[in-house]
């Protein structure tokens, strides 16, 4: 019980969801200036300072909880940065501006800018792992994830479930060399694989959508990437389950030092807790989810989409942007 005359701290509102969205849209307009030439950090950074930008203009005391790492070792949107207003609610704040810098860089596919909001102290830290072993997927099939189980198994039980044949489960992942034994796991199952270069996020987000071409996403990838892919599945109702996977001894033995079970199987209410959970993105480049930024003669169009725990639902968001309010963030790149 609070104190007498405290005042209880104020809770996420749904006015955060379109202010989640104008964040995640400056920063995709300003990444998209540099897609296809070849400078992805040039793509990152213009993507890190529109979104800080705006960010300074929400109405919150946010801290950044997944970020891009350790305030002296990168000047972008760091771990355990202060963010908004200062004002009330506080929250743990997830960003990857510019989710997929290659992708960008290359013009390719999939390119996202991405930010995650909850209540303050509800949002896993990863602390040093870098990467976990993650699957995921829609509502339809979430009661079926198990990372101890073999994935062809799993596979399996989704066909039956989807009452076809297991090669009629799709499974996306990052084609990394890491792979190759649950690659032979799928086909020897029968299964099909869509292999991605980058941008699990997306990919999560897909596998976690109702009525996709992609049953299930399966791999070993970013740790804060799947915090964020987290947040997005709890609004949407499917399931993420993950596991930490040191790369080597020395991070190994810095999670145990830090009190981390590395046996420890995590869902989506363990990485992202509470029921006030917001997450936007918006496409860079274009996608299997979203649009990216198009320019036309009088500014830009994006496509976006927002989900909230609390009303279960998923907006696309399309929006025009004239040049005037261009030149605010791309500079004289806009005219």
């Amino acid at each position: 019980m609070s104190p007498e005359g405290a005042v209880p701290p104020a809770r996420p509102d749904r006015n955060l969801a379109l202010e989640m969205v104008r964040v995640t849209e400056y920063a995709a307009l300003a990444a998209a200036r540099r897609v296809g030439q070849g400078d992805k950090i040039a793509a990152d950074q213009a993507a890190v300072d529109a979104m800080r930008l705006m960010l300074d203009t929400v109405h919150m005391d946010g801290t950044v909880v997944i970020g891009e790492g350790e305030k002296d070792e990168a000047p972008m949107l760091y771990n355990g940065e202060r963010i908004g207003d200062g004002s009330s609610p506080e929250v743990d704040i997830a960003v990857d501006p510019l989710e997929g810098t290659d992708l960008a860089a290359t013009g390719a596919p999939r390119a996202l800018a991405v930010i995650a909001l909850s209540a303050r102290g509800t949002m896993f830290d990863p602390g040093p792992c870098v990467y976990m072993e993650k699957i995921a997927t829609s509502p339809e099939f979430a009661d079926l994830l198990d990372l101890d189980r073999p994935l062809a198994e799993t596979l399996g039980l989704i066909a039956e479930r989807k009452g076809t044949g297991v090669e009629d489960v799709t499974v996306v992942m990052l084609d990394r060399p890491r792979h190759a034994e649950a690659v032979a796991a799928v086909r020897e199952a029968g299964g099909r694989i869509r292999f991605i270069p980058h941008g699990d996020v997306s990919a999560g987000l897909i596998a976690a959508t109702a009525g996709s071409p992609v049953d299930l996403l399966w791999g070993i990838g970013g740790t804060p990437e799947g915090v964020i892919t987290a947040a997005a599945i709890k609004c949407l109702g499917g399931q993420l389950l993950g596991r930490m996977w040191p790369r080597d001894e020395g991070e190994r033995r810095a999670a145990l030092d830090a009190g981390y079970d590395l046996e420890e199987i995590v869902d989506v209410d363990r990485l992202v807790s509470g029921d006030d959970v917001f997450f936007a993105a918006t496409g860079v480049t274009d996608g299997d989810l979203l649009d990216g930024v198009h320019y036309t003669a009088t500014g830009a169009t994006t496509e976006s989409l927002v989900t909230r725990t609390r009303s279960g639902t998923m907006r696309k968001i399309q929006a025009t942007h004239d040049r005037a309010k261009l030149r605010e963030i791309t500079g004289s790149r806009a005219g």
